[in-house]
């Protein structure tokens, strides 16, 4: 691989003098900069992107931190943050934690070691741990989609509690009363919200829930199906709402299994709007935002902490919420014997 020396070499000058045709620097002769050009050219010369950042205290880079790199909805977030990236001259380091709070503490000490401009973290749940380690981190920091309690740092959202409340509302005007709710695990913000969203939007209502009508397991599709499941099995609800269109999916395959048809025998709604829900069979009815539009804004956030357009203030950081919206598909309809319904507290 040739050097910076061997370009000056060939082209007869000084290897600072290709330095400064590089980094435009300094002004160098037209002549003296064709020739450099031209040796760089031959010699096939990549200039050192780790030198170039050293000197300037910058490295055109931003890292990404997610939970889990296989759930759709990261892929997509992950995706978003690129395309913003791209469009201020950033590239992303992308890191998958896998839900795991050591792993994740691992991945952020690694890509501080790389010189990041500033990091972007989509958090594997509650970590105290993390949110001490990154209180610590000198580069700009937005969190995405969980927030990290005890850390003050910038944050950009969707609305959980909202878009939940529009699913239930959703359901409800169709004419169920008989939902159930499908959750990841409830010590999570997120999940909190999004129940609590579900709750207010029966309580406005006056719909009783049981014991049952929530159950908890995790954000996937195989805790979807193995909730939806435990619903379907039981009091069988009229309509379901999952916390995630990953859920929704796995709901939609618990009913499958068992004969009934959606939505004919019962509604699933989802949260996120993931790509994916486009395309199952019947698609899936949902709330969200884009979420590639979300890992766009979370990646100029940051970047405008970066570049100073936002200046780096003591106290909590800004909150970024995008408000959700309903996506009614073929998942859900009006119910066929409303009136005939009783409360899952029943």
């Amino acid at each position: 691989m040739a050097t910076i020396k061997d370009v000056a070499a060939v082209a007869g000058v000084s290897f600072t003098t290709v330095s400064h045709v590089v980094n435009n620097s300094r002004p160098v002769s037209a002549d003296v900069r064709a020739k450099v050009e031209r040796a760089i050219r031959e010699l096939h010369y990549v200039p050192s992107a780790v030198a170039r950042s050293l000197k300037a205290r910058a490295t055109a880079t931003v890292g990404l931190l997610v939970p889990n790199g296989t759930n759709p909805y990261f892929a997509e977030l992950a995706r978003g943050v690129e395309d913003g990236c791209a469009k201020k001259g950033y590239c992303v380091f992308f890191c998958n934690s896998d839900d795991d709070p050591v792993k994740q503490r691992n991945y952020l000490r690694v890509l501080q070691e790389k010189r990041i401009d500033g990091l972007i973290v989509a958090s594997a749940g509650e970590d105290a741990v993390l949110a001490e380690t990154l209180a610590d981190a000198r580069e700009p920091l937005v969190v995405v989609d969980r927030n990290i309690e005890g850390l003050a740092a910038d944050l950009v959202q969707i609305d959980h509690e909202r878009g939940a409340w529009l699913a239930t509302r959703h359901l409800i005007e169709l004419g169920h009363s008989r939902i159930g709710c499908i959750t990841g695990p409830v010590s999570t913000a997120v999940s909190a919200m999004r129940v609590h969203g579900f709750l207010r939007a029966m309580a406005e209502r006056g719909i009783e829930i049981g014991p049952g009508a929530i159950v908890e397991s995790d954000f996937s599709g195989t805790g979807g199906y193995r909730a939806a499941a435990q619903l379907l099995d039981g009091v069988r609800p009229t309509a379901i709402f999952a916390c995630n269109d990953m859920m929704g999916i796995g709901a939609l395959r618990a009913a499958a299994e068992r004969g009934l048809s959606v939505p004919g025998d019962f509604s699933v709604i989802g949260f996120d709007d993931i790509e994916f829900g486009h395309f199952t069979w019947p698609t899936l009815s949902t709330v969200g935002q884009s979420v590639r539009a979300l890992g766009e804004m979370a990646a100029l956030t940051l970047i405008e902490r970066i570049s100073g357009a936002v200046p780096a203030t003591p106290g909590p950081g800004r909150r970024r919420v995008m408000a959700p919206r309903l996506i009614a598909r073929e998942s859900t309809a009006v119910l066929a014997d409303a009136a005939g319904l009783r409360s899952l507290a029943a």
